[in-house]
């Protein structure tokens, strides 16, 4: 089947049974065990990133027994679209991936470095500087659409088959470099989410319309995963983005940067380091509950830094954080407050600037642009934050009534409360 089918064609994913309870590939995690390094790092210069990934990699027991001459090494980096200047804190930095690949390149691997980006060809690497980068490190920059797609199974919890690139699928190896970002939908991206921009743009904005509950988005990114998974994940935390990410929050320089060949154990120590439980991050509880990674800090080993030097306890979480604390209350009220901690996309007229990147991904069809400003119609908007995702000029916002901001400051406080209690109790 063409790409084109893949997107317009035949639903790709059926929902397992619910009434079973269980995705069908559900199995105990509890006895995995996972190791995760943490090295500091404190600005974007090559040499000092290159010390720093290099003692990160050694701390989990090095490259010698996963990279060997002459493999293929597909380098997933995110590269958020439209493509923005690596200071905006969206994409993973060039300078960190120079660093990664100078370590690299001393097992004599075939290594390529790509992202699936909306621009033709590699152009659209150009305003990031990664084309820039690639040409001074001698390796192959690739748009993954140029190299198609291929119809896997994955036997997921929606998702039956799915299309994945066949530039990753046909490496030996896949690094996997996530940015440490906040995400108005998901609450964090990292390494489970980054394997997203494997699959065409064009399923990635259908399945943001058709699982637009983000339990259910969390099942898909969770699903696309088990098709697909890294041998090796070095998070891009030395700038992350905090608030309204993963492309609207703000900077927060961490200094940090976090290996392990698991992904989800990633996930899972940078959610505790920023003050949130992995657990109520969908992706790492999914994740561990189908033994794709260990979620759970009980079976995580840090090395390298202390989790206790490295926390972040005034983190800024996104808007959509606040359900982490309401779904956990008992009885009536969540359903009371349900409409009010609904966030809902809301234009900035004066900061628009028509350039319609809203318009084209919005999986539902309800932004249109007149008169060079952006229009949401809320009777179709799924509240999926997509327009929010892509718009660079903060002109899309997630917002809420009175009453869920208030809910919200409240949620944030019980947070770093909770936070606050976990880390006293792990250093008794």
């Amino acid at each position: 089947m063409s790409y084109t089918a893949a997107v317009l064609g035949k639903t790709v994913g059926k929902p397992v049974d619910r009434q079973q309870g269980q995705p069908p590939s559900l199995r105990d995690a509890r006895s995995s065990k996972a190791t995760v390094s943490i090295v500091r790092v404190h600005d974007y210069d090559c040499a000092k990133a290159y010390e720093a990934v290099k003692k990160g990699v050694e701390l989990i027991g090095g490259l010698d027994g996963l990279i060997k001459p002459d493999s293929q090494v597909f380098v997933k980096i995110n590269h958020l679209p439209p493509p923005s200047a690596p200071e905006k804190g969206i994409v993973t930095h060039p300078v960190f991936t120079e660093a990664v690949l100078r370590l690299l390149k001393a097992f004599s691997a075939n290594i390529t470095v790509g992202d699936d980006i909306a621009s033709h060809g590699t152009d659209g690497f150009l305003i990031s500087g990664f084309q820039q980068m690639c040409h001074r490190a001698g390796v192959r920059l690739v748009n993954l659409r140029e190299g198609g797609f291929v119809e896997v199974d994955c036997n997921g919890y929606f998702l039956d088959k799915v299309y994945l690139s066949k530039i990753a699928l046909d490496a030996d190896v896949i690094i996997n470099l996530p940015k440490l970002k906040t995400h108005s939908l998901t609450v964090l991206t990292g390494g489970v989410k980054n394997m997203y921009g494997t699959i065409p743009s064009g399923l990635r904005i259908r399945f943001h319309g058709e699982y637009a509950k983000k339990e259910d988005f969390g099942q898909v990114l969770t699903d696309i995963f088990s098709a697909i998974r890294p041998q090796l994940t070095i998070m891009d935390g030395i700038v992350a983005m905090e608030g309204e990410g993963p492309a609207s929050g703000g900077l927060r320089k961490l200094g940090v940067v976090l290996v392990s060949q698991d992904a989800v154990a990633v996930d899972a120590v940078v959610a505790r380091m920023v003050g949130l439980n992995p657990m109520d991050i969908y992706t790492t509880r999914y994740c561990d509950e189908r033994s794709l990674g260990v979620g759970s800090l009980d079976n995580i080993r840090v090395v390298g830094e202390k989790m206790k030097s490295v926390a972040v306890p005034d983190f800024r979480p996104p808007v959509s954080a606040t359900n982490l604390v309401i779904r956990r209350v008992p009885g009536f009220l969540p359903r009371l407050v349900t409409h009010h901690l609904c966030v809902r996309p809301r234009v900035i007229e004066s900061q628009c600037t028509g350039c319609g990147e809203c318009e084209k991904t919005c999986p539902a069809g309800a932004i249109s642009v007149a008169s060079k400003t952006a229009r949401i119609n809320p009777s179709l908007c799924v509240q999926c934050m997509c327009c929010h995702e892509v718009c660079r000029f903060n002109a899309i916002v997630p917002t809420r009534s009175i009453v869920g901001i208030a809910v919200h400051l409240l949620a944030i406080i019980v947070n770093k409360l909770r936070s606050l209690s976990a880390w006293h109790s792990s250093q008794r």
